[in-house]
């Protein structure tokens, strides 16, 4: 088993409660991490073997760019997408966190983290 980690995706996209967030959008950082077998990709030295992080990556920057209310909502398309696509993927975590949010108060960042195991 291994992990591979896609830290600190910046976004900028527009996700939130209030009607200007959607309007003027906000930055965002996502963190992807997930546990697959990686004993064949060690071996084989093969991309087709293990899980490609440009596929994560994309997956990210697409469900990013689909606004949602709530960081939850977008937390979940994610994971749900990496699980549908990328069979060999065992567990994920994903974390999305807005930076600078508008809650009137001095906060660097909010964020959703959630994991999901295949079952």
């Amino acid at each position: 088993m291994g992990i591979i980690k896609l830290k600190n995706i910046r976004v900028y996209a527009y996700h939130g409660c209030l009607l200007e967030e959607g309007k003027i959008g906000s930055d965002y950082r996502v963190d992807v991490s997930v546990n697959a077998n990686l004993n064949l990709s060690a071996q084989s030295d093969n991309l087709a073997d293990t899980v490609d992080y440009v596929h994560l990556n994309k997956i990210v920057k697409q469900e990013m760019a689909i606004r949602s209310k709530l960081l939850e909502t977008v937390v979940k398309r994610i994971l749900d997408r990496i699980f549908l696509e990328i069979p060999l993927v065992e567990e994920a975590v994903v974390a999305v966190s807005k930076i600078n949010p508008p809650i009137g108060g001095n906060v660097a960042m909010v964020t959703v983290e959630m994991r999901k195991e295949r079952s």
